[in-house]
């Protein structure tokens, strides 16, 4: 037969409060939780991306960082890999998994582009004020 098992608070070790009781600290774990997700959430520009922003001098405004972020959300809930993201008159490349915008090209009148390699399109609504 296997004798009962009896738990005794060791002396000189704090206990552990019950669940809930540090209540009165979550918001200091939520802060740090939203901060962090607020950290994943932006989306990085490659090397080659900021190198063509500064050669067409394309201009994007913390507005546009948000959208850009807001389509890669939508096509990574879709599973997305690699995102042609229509914003404006602006076309971006994005690697969904690594949040990053690949290239970045202007729309130009008359001139035809072709994308490969891409498994999803987003278009981006226009910015509302």
């Amino acid at each position: 037969m296997i004798a009962p098992v009896h738990l005794h608070a060791a002396q000189g070790l704090a206990a552990v409060p019950p669940h809930g009781a540090s209540a009165a600290r979550s918001g200091d774990f939520a802060s740090v939780l939203d901060s962090a997700l607020g950290e994943t959430r932006a989306v990085r520009f490659s090397a080659h991306a900021m190198q063509r922003i500064r050669e067409r001098n394309i201009q994007l405004t913390p507005s546009d960082h948000a959208r850009i972020a807001e389509s890669t959300d939508a096509a990574s809930a879709k599973g997305a890999r690699e995102a042609l993201v229509l914003m404006d008159r602006l076309a971006l490349i994005v690697g969904v998994p690594n949040r990053t915008v690949i290239t970045v090209i202007e729309a130009v009148a008359g001139e035809n582009t072709v994308f490969t390699n891409i498994d999803s399109v987003v278009v981006v609504g226009r910015e509302t004020e």
